[in-house]
């Protein structure tokens, strides 16, 4: 390719692009409408029916089939001019057992439940992108997938679109609002960006007995502090320093009674870290620990995980394709590309 032609596709990929930002501007009042009308109607995890029911209204009115995911979740395909790769995008859907006390005029008319996580500006955001690359279907080869997901926050919903054989393509995009970004700047980080997250619940069984007889007795109580006092040490003593490991455990349920030795604890809580084969490590390490400080006490201790999310690492390519996007879009100032990981998931 010559300086002349490779300089006039730039010019039109320019023209093309203020011609994308102009068509979104225009959209700006549906846009809003959509996030207000989602964030007024929130719906808890795996109980989104409403939130899903609109979401396919939208989609049919751009032209496009729909299909439900384990009930309330919702996907759909824009299939483009011709042969092509495939593309996921995808936005959470559920809402937060959150009271809201914001004044704003559209604030949750559900008592006790809010979109405290911006899943409401989430899915606005996706429905948005279908409604434009919809009207532009002719002009891009390949498939779009659009998976609206349900039950983010209790770790579900993503595993019930893996398994309906959804999940397949070249790359998959997700967007995540973050209160610490100034508006208009978009963070686009190779590496990792979040933390799993397991949950995990311990069970100690002991003996009961009257407290002025502990030796009839095993103390699931003691035992149980015992296992929160020495689980910290597997992130001081057990972890390099330089990875970053929590061992959090935020609930604990022992005895019945204030003069009678425990007979059963559980306890609940998350691990989060950043890659997955410290992840596996600090498990088996936190199982082999608990079920250790059982034994010696004549106690037993079982451990359940959950799997609610694996770490989040942006792979080089794609992360370097969307800074690139990016920047073209917002300016080079606007695109972070350094910002700091989170433990959280």
């Amino acid at each position: 390719m010559n300086s002349k032609s490779w300089q006039e596709r730039t010019e039109m990929n320019n023209l093309r692009i203020d011609e994308i930002i102009r068509e979104m501007d225009a959209e700006r009042d549906y846009v809003v409408s959509l996030r207000r009308f989602f964030h007024e109607n929130p719906e808890l995890p795996r109980e989104e029916f409403s939130t899903a029911d609109r979401i396919e209204k939208e989609l049919n009115s751009f032209g496009l089939e729909t299909r439900r995911v384990d009930g309330t979740g919702v996907y759909a395909e824009i299939k483009g001019g011709g042969e092509g790769k495939t593309i996921i995008l995808r936005a959470d859907i559920d809402a937060l057992p959150v009271e809201e006390t914001n004044g704003c005029s559209f604030m949750s008319k559900k008592k006790g439940v809010m979109h405290a996580c911006g899943h409401d500006a989430h899915t606005a955001s996706l429905l948005l992108a279908a409604k434009i690359l919809s009207k532009h279907k002719e002009e891009f080869k390949g498939i779009i997938k659009l998976c609206f997901q349900q039950a983010e926050e209790i770790g579900y919903g993503a595993m019930e679109f893996i398994k309906a054989g959804l999940v397949t393509g070249e790359r998959s995009f997700g967007i995540h609002l973050a209160s610490n970004i100034p508006v208009g700047k978009i963070s686009a980080t190779e590496g990792p960006n979040n933390a799993s997250v397991d949950y995990f619940k311990i069970t100690v069984t002991g003996r009961g007995a009257h407290v002025s007889t502990p030796e009839k007795g095993v103390d699931a109580l003691f035992v149980a502090s015992s296992i929160v006092v020495s689980a910290q040490a597997l992130v001081t003593r057990r972890t390099n320093p330089t990875d970053s490991v929590v061992i959090g455990i935020g609930k604990l349920e022992a005895g019945t009674a204030y003069n009678i030795v425990a007979k059963s604890a559980v306890l609940e809580g998350t691990i989060r870290v950043m890659y997955p084969e410290i992840r596996e490590k600090v498990k088996k390490e936190l199982e082999d620990l608990s079920k250790s400080i059982a034994s010696i006490y004549g106690a037993e201790a079982e451990i359940e995980y959950k799997d609610f999310t694996s770490p989040l690492i942006n792979p080089h390519e794609p992360t370097e394709e969307v800074v690139k996007v990016a920047k073209k879009l917002l300016g080079d100032d606007n695109v972070i590309t350094n910002r700091p990981y989170s433990l959280g998931g």
